[in-house]
């Protein structure tokens, strides 16, 4: 149901104001076209919700579908592009004002890595294929192991074993991760303080952490005061 009113505010808000619909606007922005690597960014959304969200934002002109290699593909248009700044500013306000809680359940390392895989320094990596294997201490045995395979072409995340011998291991937590990600911890203090240990060859152990440039809001300071891990 509409909010009943002629405002632009109002008419915006209907369509890119409903649940979970500005979270496939972040993905379609950050480069997302397909419905498997839209719905990675939003693994807790529901396959047919998502479908009928970017069928709203399609009917809105937001996006168009299209075809490439067989494959169907959801691209921005103007409008949508133009939405830009306005999902930005609104990950900015809530780095900036909203408390830092977190509790396990937020902490999800495969949004994590997924969100990794896409921000990597690329001119900073290795010139060779580059296996990392991240190993997650508290989730259970089925997600607790992931891996980066890339160079400085591109990476690639897989979440299950990809059969080459791994290069750098990267031993943490998924909460750990969080902070660091988005610029809540430093990766410099973790490693310092043993709460990510890497282990490898002392070259790649020393470069690694010149490959991840963070969240987008990492450098975003926190006027709300960090309220700590929850459960």
């Amino acid at each position: 149901m509409g909010y009943g009113q002629f405002c632009p505010l109002a008419l915006a808000s209907e369509v890119v104001g409903e649940r979970w619909t500005p979270l496939v606007l972040r993905e379609l922005l950050l480069g997302a076209r397909r419905f498997n690597d839209i719905q990675r960014g939003v693994p807790r959304m529901s396959p047919s919700l998502l479908t009928r969200r970017l069928r709203t934002l399609e009917n809105a002109g937001i996006i168009e579908r299209s075809r490439s290699g067989g494959h169907v593909e959801y691209v921005l248009t103007p409008a949508g592009e133009e939405l830009l700044p306005t999902i930005q500013s609104l990950a900015e306000w809530g780095k900036r004002w909203l408390p830092a809680t977190l509790s396990a359940d937020d902490a999800d390392p495969d949004l994590i890595m997924w969100d990794m895989h896409r921000r990597m320094a690329l001119e900073n990596m290795p010139e060779s294929r580059t296996v990392v294997e991240f190993n997650f201490s508290d989730q259970p045995r089925a997600r607790q192991r992931r891996w980066l395979v890339g160079d400085r072409s591109g990476v690639t995340l897989c979440i299950t074993d990809p059969g080459f011998e791994v290069d750098l291991f990267v031993m943490t937590d998924s909460r750990t991760m969080t902070w660091v990600w988005y610029g809540d911890v430093s990766l410099k203090r973790a490693i310092a303080d043993g709460t990510i240990r890497l282990h490898g060859p002392a070259r790649l152990c020393s470069a690694f952490p010149t490959w991840l440039k963070l969240s987008h809001v990492a450098d975003i300071p926190r006027n709300n005061a960090r309220a700590g891990l929850a459960g």
